[in-house]
């Protein structure tokens, strides 16, 4: 099977969940799959797809998963005992044929606590299943020229604090691909590996877990906190009280960065540790964050900038020198990493459009990556955070 371990997922999975099942344990969401890249045929893996997930379904955490889980400093005992009687359940995700030609349909539906952990595997499911047609040996020797190119672009051009993670378990070619890479990046990169964002591979290889949240807490929060002004408060309140210093990441882009600003205030820019991009211009982004701690009189070197958007080792390197002794850095690169061994990635995502029956969507500095099923609230939510311009459903 494609997905061997509950585990092969993004610690941000498991950092959301434990805060769902701590103060939001009676929610309910719904998921639904997009593919971005026109004219993908992804119907004539339907199958294969459905089979993958069934296994995925079979799947508990062992007693080993269980003990290193619990040797995470910010996951709770009780928590990682509420895993050891998890199962992901079929009876929640729907997978079928999509009315247009080609185009598959995946629903996920049900409590938040028990559908969470669907989304991650089976993006990596469905990419696999889409390029199992490929000549693998051969694509996975171009993947190793082209990874040990990129290295040596970090290694040349940057310095040994220039350190980048592993993002890219969603949109990997393969398992075995990104296992072979995992294994491979620590005698490339030496110091300039943080870590990786998959739970299974950091396990393995004994390298730092790295994640802390994603738009979806954010989203969940507009149908679960007081009102809907205050949604992206009452998430950045409710993570921190949860995690009391540990994952100290704000995500900055649900509502747009105009948005994340104004409710950034002195508070947070003190009670967190950095915010990540995701969206938008990566400089435009990063100076705005910097000339936002000096105004709130924060030193900006004692706060982390932390960059995941579309990034190339290239990218990084401009952003390193653009930003380095101005305040901390680090990078997390995906699809690039994962997913660049000849074959054109496809960009498949799997998001939130409602919590509680309420549509919830985000706003993000990119409208193409804009999803939501109800245009009257994308519209609402819209003018409720004072969002110019046009974002794409």
């Amino acid at each position: 099977m494609i997905i061997q371990s509950l585990l092969d997922t993004d610690l941000y999975k498991f950092t959301m969940m434990q805060v769902v099942l701590h103060h939001f344990p009676g929610a309910q969401a719904e998921f639904r799959f997009k593919c971005r890249t026109p004219g993908v045929d992804l119907a004539r893996g339907l199958d294969e797809i459905r089979e993958e997930v069934r296994g995925l379904c079979a799947l508990h955490f062992s007693q080993t998963e269980l003990d290193y889980l619990r040797s995470l400093r910010f996951l709770r005992d009780d928590f990682v005992d509420f895993l050891g009687l998890f199962h992901l359940n079929g009876q929640f995700i729907d997978i079928r044929p999509s009315p247009v030609p080609g185009e598959i349909e995946i629903m996920i539906r049900g409590p938040w606590l028990h559908t969470i952990l669907f989304e991650v595997p089976v993006l990596a499911i469905v990419n696999e299943v889409h390029f199992r047609g490929t000549d693998r040996a051969e694509a996975h020797r171009e993947g190793h020229r082209r990874l040990r190119r990129k290295c040596r672009v970090l290694r040349d051009q940057a310095d040994t604090d220039c350190r980048i993670a592993d993002y890219g378990t969603r949109r990997r070619f393969s398992g075995a691909w990104h296992d072979e890479l995992i294994g491979e990046l620590p005698a490339l990169l030496g110091p300039q590996l943080a870590g990786t964002s998959n739970v299974w591979h950091a396990m393995k290889y004994g390298l730092t877990p790295i994640g802390s949240m994603a738009h979806e807490f954010l989203q969940g929060c507009q149908a679960l906190g007081p009102r809907l002004r205050d949604s992206q408060k009452f998430a950045l309140e409710t993570w921190a009280s949860e995690y009391r210093g540990d994952l100290g990441i704000a995500l900055s882009d649900t509502y747009g960065m105009d948005a994340f600003l104004r409710d950034f205030d002195l508070y947070f820019c003190k009670l967190f540790d950095g915010a990540r991009h995701d969206s938008g211009d990566p400089f435009e982004w990063g100076e705005r964050m910097l000339a936002h701690y000096d105004s709130m009189r924060v030193d900006p070197l004692g706060k982390t900038l932390v960059f995941s958007d579309g990034l190339t080792m290239q990218r990084i390197v401009e952003l390193y020198a653009r930003f380095r002794h101005r305040c901390r850095l680090a990078f997390g690169i995906g699809t690039n990493l994962t997913n660049d061994l000849g074959p054109e990635p496809i960009n498949i995502v799997i998001k939130m459009t409602r919590c509680n029956g309420q549509p919830v969507a985000k706003l993000s500095d990119s409208p193409e990556k804009t999803m939501c099923d109800d245009p009257g609230y994308l519209a609402y939510l819209r003018e409720v955070f004072t969002v110019r311009g046009e974002s794409s459903a």
